[in-house]
């Protein structure tokens, strides 16, 4: 659990700086991928999920 919040943090700091350079690539690409795969296995997965869930029921309905 440790390993996987240390990741999560270094993959998200590491996106949000490529992002704020505005260097977007495949580097950035890949970062962002990473990192989407290891906060999925935080116990932030299901309050996202269930986020995305409900911003897509609430595009549907308008």
């Amino acid at each position: 659990m440790a390993i996987t919040v240390s990741l999560v943090a270094l993959f998200g700091l590491v996106l949000f700086f490529l992002l704020r350079s505005k260097s977007l690539g495949y580097g950035s690409a890949f970062i962002a991928i990473m990192f989407g795969f290891h906060l999925s296995a935080t116990g932030a997965a299901k309050p996202v999920n269930d986020l995305t869930t409900a911003v897509v029921n609430a595009l549907s309905t308008l």
